[in-house]
Formats: C-alpha cells, sequence, structure tokens
C-alpha cells in the first residue's frame, strides 16, 4: 500500500503544480466542500477548495485543489495567489457561493475580475428570509430575472420584480434582492451562449457528487494528505477526460466574443424608493 500511495502522491503534486500555460482562462468557477480529518487526536472539519477553468480551447480543467483550515479571506487569497504563481492568466469572471472572504481575495488578487455569486446558493439564501407561505410566489419573481434574452431585457426583469416585490409588501425580500444586484447579474456582461454555465456554480454539482461519494466511503481521514491524494487523483482523472471529449465545454468563437462594459440600469421606480428611504 505505501508504494501505491507514494505513487498516488507522486501524480497529484505532479497534477496540482503543473503550470497553467493553456490561458487566456476566462472564466473560474470556485467552490470547497468540508471533509472530516484526524487532528492531535481529534476530529475536526477542514474545507477542500476546488478551482475550475475553461482554457482558452474551450476544455474544462481543474485548476487546483487545496484544504484550508478556515474559510476566510487570507485563505482564498492564499489559494489564489497559488494558481497565479502557476500562470492563471485572463480569467474575468469567478463563479461561487457567498464563501467567507472570497470576494475581498477576489478584488485583491484579480483586480480586472469581477464576481458571479452563484444564482442557485443565492435563492436558497433568500428562500431562507421569507416565509414559506411567501417562498412560491417571490421565487417565481425572482427566478424570472434570469429568463431574459438579453442584458437590456434582464434589467428591465430585475427592476420590474423589485417593484412587484415591494408593491405586494415584501419590502425585506426586495431590498436584499436589490443589495445582491451586482454580484448576481454579473454575468449578462458575457456572450448569452455562456450564461446557462456561469450564472451558478450547478456545472460543478456533478463533479461534487462524485468528490463527495468518494469520500463519503472514507468518512474521516486520517489527515489531509489523505484527502488531497484521494480527491487530486479523481480530478487528475477528471481534467484528462474533460482534454479528450468530442464536444468542448465552449466554443473557441464565443470564448472570444467581447463582453459588455455598459453599466446596468436598475433603478427601481417609487416604491422601492420609499421603503429603501
Amino acid at each position: 500500500m505505501s508504494r501505491i500511495a507514494t505513487e498516488l502522491d507522486e501524480l497529484v503534486a505532479e497534477f496540482r503544480n503543473r503550470p497553467l500555460d493553456r490561458g487566456p482562462y476566462r472564466y473560474m468557477w470556485i467552490d470547497a466542500l468540508t471533509q472530516k480529518v484526524r487532528e492531535s487526536h481529534r476530529v475536526v472539519n477542514v474545507s477542500l477548495v476546488i478551482a475550475t477553468v475553461v482554457n482558452s480551447e474551450g476544455r474544462r480543467e481543474v485548476a487546483g485543489l487545496d484544504i484550508v483550515t478556515t474559510e476566510d479571506t487570507e485563505a482564498w487569497t492564499e489559494f489564489l495567489r497559488s494558481l497565479v504563481a502557476r500562470g492563471l492568466s485572463g480569467v474575468e469572471l469567478v463563479i461561487s457561493d457567498a464563501h467567507g472572504g472570497i470576494k475581498a481575495a477576489i478584488a485583491t488578487v484579480m483586480s480586472g475580475a469581477s464576481w458571479q455569486r452563484c444564482r442557485t446558493h443565492f435563492m436558497a439564501n433568500l428562500g431562507s428570509r421569507v416565509p414559506k407561505a411567501n417562498w412560491p410566489t417571490i421565487s417565481s419573481l425572482v427566478r424570472s430575472i434570469f429568463e431574459q434574452s438579453d442584458r437590456k431585457a434582464t434589467s428591465a426583469q430585475f427592476v420590474t420584480v423589485v417593484d412587484k416585490l415591494t408593491q405586494a409588501g415584501f419590502d425585506d425580500a426586495a431590498l436584499y434582492v436589490l443589495d445582491a444586484a451586482e454580484d448576481i447579474l454579473a454575468f449578462t456582461a458575457f456572450p448569452v451562449e455562456h450564461w446557462s454555465k456561469i450564472r451558478t456554480n450547478n456545472p460543478e454539482e456533478r463533479l461534487n457528487k462524485e468528490i463527495r461519494r468518494r469520500t463519503d466511503v472514507v468518512g474521516i481521514f486520517p489527515n489531509r494528505e489523505a484527502v488531497i491524494r484521494l480527491v487530486g487523483a479523481l480530478l487528475a482523472e477528471q481534467t484528462d477526460e474533460w482534454s479528450v471529449a468530442r464536444q468542448r465545454y465552449m466554443s473557441t468563437e464565443s470564448l472570444s466574443a467581447a463582453s459588455s462594459s455598459e453599466p446596468l440600469q436598475l433603478h427601481p421606480r417609487g416604491a422601492m424608493e420609499d421603503a429603501a428611504g
């Protein structure tokens, strides 16, 4: 077993330290999964952080993975800097949940990149803040924002939805949506062909499910290195499969399309102004 573990460690180390030289990497998805490990004679929770990108050929690859003790700005900053040190470049949009400190880390390390707050997680966060009886109405309205065909229509629908929420007496929900506007609509600055893939972390869910399937078998890892060994081998294999897949994740033509620099017009009308004032 020690020989197999050594070989796996070498393979994973090579994968984790490889140069990121297939950029520009226009989009990057970041996620974190909690794992249990034994440390100092007790079981503790740590976070497995994973970054997935789309390279210049339109193919996905896992750019990096690491174990952090706490999801804070310092940890995320160190992780992102490690990716940049290996050659990560050209990132225009980072998609993630609202993990602790991640927005500040992106601003520090990738000053030219925007942050897209995962729509799915945002909806879950919003749902936890409103009465269950009102959720069907509120969720239907808010989801309609993301179902528009272009940036202008999305902006107009956003204003309409905030007004309707306010007029219906859902002021707290309206303010919560309004406060998150720039973060949940960052995706609209990019080609429409990419919208379904860049407004949420959902494209990574299949990968996360496979990771959980493997790690749940172990339950509690003996140390952090064991987590990296198991998950790193899985992610290296997945990246190899993506590299030879018949269909690219995004076309090279669409990846070269320009993004919009015009600001969204998000100005709710009277009812919202009264609630906010």
